[in-house]
């Protein structure tokens, strides 16, 4: 007897393909004085996000994982060190014949935490440690809320483009539009929390409604100025390959290291799900609020827009084979 797998599309990258070709077509409403008025729509749109994050966020989930110091410490390790020192180096190397923005926005894409929601249901998926996915999907996005504009302020100012860019400013954006409604959304969880449990899908789509408004503000501005008539595809094409060479670097790595510590295949699976993934959800409303009104935003956001549908590619398939060995090998696994 066969099976045949049912095909399902995946409206969120249909949406994200849909907003650049938006932008493209009228990019008037979402650029910088358009009717949108992107500068305070993609503010409260950020607010939004991280509000929802919050209210999602459940540290009595996490409690079950938090005793796996080693998985930890690889996961956290290869998503804030590795990674970003992985960046340096591609740049070092390739950076002097890349675009200025691209050059950024690689290095945004190695500074950016995992994802919590597809870290989790891959490992779930593969019959990994659910609750060390929880544990370190969850702390990734709260680590990241500090250390990557502190990796990208690092970048920016060695490079000399922080000069152009006021720092202070950009913070107190951080602080006030980013971990203001994060902690408020924590701190609503008693009277919110289970209403965001029974309303799981309506959070989502507002979560992902908002993420592509963002998308479609983001290239309006670069549409606006010109910047995709200057640099046709080719920066498209180099991303593509650029962003390949990051992903399986990562991935391979993270298999590597769990092996080499003797993890058990659930312990595996969930350090490298969550050890090679980069979120998509949190890098637009950070990238936005960092280089707002900036023109080569566009540029900046394509790394992890192309990173984002690899990962989920690759990572599907690879958790299908791992959760078959899992079966195979008995009740014990």
């Amino acid at each position: 007897m066969t099976t045949t797998r049912k095909f399902t599309v995946d409206w969120f990258m249909v949406g994200m393909v849909a907003a650049v070709g938006l932008a493209a077509l009228l990019p008037g409403p979402g650029a910088h004085g358009g009717m949108l008025h992107p500068e305070l729509l993609t503010k409260l749109g950020v607010a939004l996000l991280f509000f929802l994050h919050g209210v999602s966020i459940s540290f009595d989930a996490m409690r079950a994982g938090t005793l796996r110091w080693p998985i930890h410490l690889v996961v956290q390790g290869c998503t804030f060190l590795f990674f970003p020192l992985l960046g340096i180096a591609l740049l070092f190397v390739a950076g002097r014949w890349l675009p200025p923005d691209l050059h950024i926005g690689f290095f945004f894409l190695c500074a950016l935490p995992s994802t919590v929601s597809s870290s989790v249901a891959m490992t779930a998926a593969a019959r990994g440690n659910v609750p060390v996915a929880v544990f370190n999907a969850t702390l990734s996005s709260l680590i990241g809320v500090f250390l990557t504009p502190l990796w990208l302020g690092w970048l920016l100012s060695t490079s000399g483009a922080a000069n152009a860019m006021p720092m202070g400013s950009v913070i107190v954006d951080l602080l006030l539009w980013l971990v203001l409604p994060l902690t408020l959304g924590q701190l609503s969880r008693p009277l919110l929390g289970e209403w965001a449990r029974r309303n799981k899908a309506l959070v989502s789509k507002v979560d992902r409604g908002t993420i592509l408004l963002l998308v479609y503000t983001s290239f309006c501005e670069s549409f606006v100025t010109g910047v995709w008539s200057h640099s046709g595809f080719l920066p498209v094409m180099t991303t593509l390959i650029g962003v390949t060479l990051i992903f399986f670097i990562v991935l391979l790595g993270t298999q590597a290291v769990s092996n080499a510590c003797g993890f058990s295949p659930a312990d595996r699976a969930a350090a490298v799900f969550c050890g090679s993934k980069k979120t998509l959800a949190s890098g637009v409303p950070m990238a936005q609020l960092i280089f707002s009104g900036h023109a080569g935003i566009s540029l900046i956001l394509l790394p992890i827009m192309i990173y984002h549908p690899l990962q989920l590619l690759v990572c599907g398939v690879l958790a299908g084979r791992w959760a078959q060995q899992a079966e195979a090998a008995g009740p014990a696994v």
